[in-house]
């Protein structure tokens, strides 16, 4: 086994196919199968099941993966620190829900004053391929959101994985409005009252134990008929805030946020649903002094908000 090894499993995992792979690697095709045979063959296990599909990472292939992500990222910082005298760079990767006080803390980060060469991913996605994006090592840290009903559940997959779980935050999701909105200076508001207005949402949800099909049902407490549905947090405020006759649930926001976009912050009488932030890493990670400066302002944001 060599590092080109790690290597070609790695792209072959991330395209899951042997084609593209190859492709990718600026190899043939009958080369790169026979290494990753010779690369099976030498560890005594199955990377990759053949399938009509493509190729699909067995159990020992994601143990396996991991470790190989892990090897390629430190060869990559060990040449970097140490090619042509280079100053060590520092990184930063967190996987997270599309949260205001988060996006603010990555904010406020990202603004502090460095002389280190630095790199930093930040990437807003839901809680299952948080949880991949950490057991993969793409991400040394993750925020996973979740009903509080699902706190059982989700306590025993991170123990499952080797994942450990630190609470970050607890708070009832509260409606956004715009401030042209009919119901923004309603004295209350019900779901009833929502039923003939637009919910604008995220598309993908994570409900463990429900098929697809049922966790937009399980996820969207209203009674809406009409909705949009987006991926960014951006184009969801930018929606709001140009529609008057749309709104979404979410959590707590800042008021520069609901300022830059003409948005008011309203409770629901019977809709809000309890939800929790958890912090997430593997058991072995320990966290580097910069992981723990953004945590630190990510406390502070939080509180910032009352959350």
């Amino acid at each position: 086994m060599n590092i080109l090894h790690l290597k070609y499993a790695v792209e072959i995992a991330k395209t899951g196919s042997l084609n593209k792979a190859a492709e990718n690697l600026y190899m043939g095709q009958p080369n790169l199968s026979r290494a990753i045979r010779e690369l099976e063959a030498g560890l005594g296990i199955t990377i990759f099941e053949r399938t009509p599909r493509g190729m699909v990472v067995t159990p020992d292939g994601e143990a396996f993966l991991q470790y190989a992500v892990r090897i390629l990222a430190q060869i990559d910082e060990m040449e970097s620190v140490f090619r042509d005298g280079k100053k060590r760079r520092l990184t930063f990767s967190l996987s997270a829900p599309r949260a205001d006080y988060i996006a603010a803390a990555m904010v406020a980060f990202a603004g502090e004053t460095r002389t280190e060469p630095f790199t930093y991913y930040y990437k807003e996605t839901n809680a299952l391929r948080t949880i991949r994006n950490v057991l993969s090592g793409e991400y040394n840290l993750g925020i996973i959101r979740f009903a509080k009903g699902y706190a059982g559940y989700f306590k025993a997959l991170l123990a499952e994985k080797g994942l450990v779980g630190e609470p970050i935050a607890e708070f009832d999701s509260v409606l956004l409005l715009s401030r042209r909105h009919p119901l923004a200076d309603a004295d209350t508001i019900t779901r009833a009252d929502l039923r003939e207005y637009t919910e604008v949402a995220h598309p993908d949800p994570f409900v463990p134990t429900l098929p697809s099909a049922s966790v937009l049902r399980e996820e969207l407490p209203g009674d809406a008929e009409k909705h949009i549905f987006v991926f960014e947090r951006a184009s969801r405020f930018e929606l709001l805030g140009g529609n008057p006759l749309c709104f979404c649930w979410s959590s707590p926001v800042s008021e520069t946020e609901l300022d830059r976009y003409g948005l008011v912050e309203r409770r629901c009488m019977d809709g809000a649903r309890t939800y929790n932030d958890l912090l997430i890493h593997k058991k072995e990670y320990s966290p580097s002094e910069v992981d723990r400066i953004f945590l630190r302002i990510l406390h502070k944001t939080k509180e910032n908000l009352s959350i």
